[in-house]
């Protein structure tokens, strides 16, 4: 049904160890259902010829960060004319720049935090007196919190600056306290959201991938209507920026009770601590079932499962 798949992972992106550790199980999932795939390193000096001459009918993109999620390799499987799984170029790359997506979703209406670009020189004063403290200073085009800081003080602002100035763009918020919560979406469905509680300071980096005492609860301890509204809200969000296939959507659940959009990942995690595997294993399917049904969204395959539910149908 699939052909051949080529499984693109690595890549040189600040988070290419995590997408290496996907592309591992995507890969071993595909041969576990029969599949023909082929992992393929985009680092590698040779990934075109490869990708030019293997005969392949589809890729499964799992390459995370810059130059696999910000419409870059999209554009060129494109000009190839190999279909692949998640969003198209326009979607990959609004969803990859967090200002640019946070002003499609204020012109909307959305609810996610105001922000302001950080202009070197500008000292701490002029952001505090804008959204007071704690602040938020992070990398504008990065994932997995690479390069995020949570700035409790005027003088730690400027080392956090620094520290996201390395992944270029940066941008300041008000630190929203609070559990976050994530939407997957599935084809056109949203699967059963997850809450996350990390015991760092916030769920960076380390509380993600590393540490064993984040805490997450699937399917989330939300009412029914609250769950509702908040699948609502991330299918509007993800939509909004043209995202397509399957991604993943993270917010922030204030102390009112109130949910603020983060930021649409169109290429998530598949490794062991990911969330939407966590998702799907909730909504009734396996890791080796959600990698079938991503692929079968690519080809145009209608899923069977009702994912809003927990269940198959």
């Amino acid at each position: 049904m699939f052909g051949k798949v080529a499984v693109l992972m690595g890549g040189n992106s600040a988070e290419r160890e995590i997408s290496l550790q996907s592309g591992e199980a995507v890969h071993a999932a595909l041969l576990r259902k029969g599949v023909e795939a082929e992992k393929i390193d985009t680092q590698q000096q040779d990934f075109l010829e490869k990708l030019q001459n293997g005969s392949f009918s589809c890729a499964f993109v799992v390459l995370h960060g810059r130059g696999g999620e910000d419409g870059t390799m999209q554009g060129l499987l494109e000009l190839l004319n190999i279909p692949y799984t998640g969003s198209k170029v326009l979607g990959s790359a609004l969803s990859m720049d967090k200002v640019r997506s946070k002003r499609v979703w204020l012109g909307l209406g959305l609810a996610t935090a105001p922000f302001k670009l950080w202009k070197h020189g500008t000292n701490a004063e002029e952001y505090i007196k804008a959204f007071g403290l704690p602040l938020c200073v992070k990398p504008v085009y990065e994932g997995s919190s690479v390069g995020v800081s949570r700035v409790n003080a005027a003088g730690e602002f400027e080392r956090a600056c620094l520290l996201a100035g390395k992944y270029g763009e940066v941008m300041i918020e008000p630190w929203i306290i609070g559990d976050e919560y994530s939407v997957a979406i599935l084809g056109n469905q949203a699967l059963p959201s997850v809450q996350i509680t990390a015991n760092a300071t916030f769920y960076d980096y380390n509380a993600k991938y590393i540490a064993e005492d984040t805490q997450y609860l699937c399917p989330s301890p939300l009412t029914a209507m609250e769950e509702e509204n908040l699948q609502k809200l991330a299918k509007q969000a993800y939509q909004a920026v043209g995202a397509s296939g399957w991604g993943r959507v993270d917010f922030i659940r204030d102390l009112n009770g109130d949910f603020w959009i983060l930021e649409v990942n169109t290429v998530p995690g598949m490794t062991t601590h990911s969330l939407v595997p966590m998702s799907a294993k909730a909504a009734g399917l396996s890791f080796d079932e959600l990698v079938l049904e991503i692929l079968s969204v690519t080809i145009g395959i209608e899923s069977s499962i009702d994912y809003a539910k927990g269940t198959k149908a």
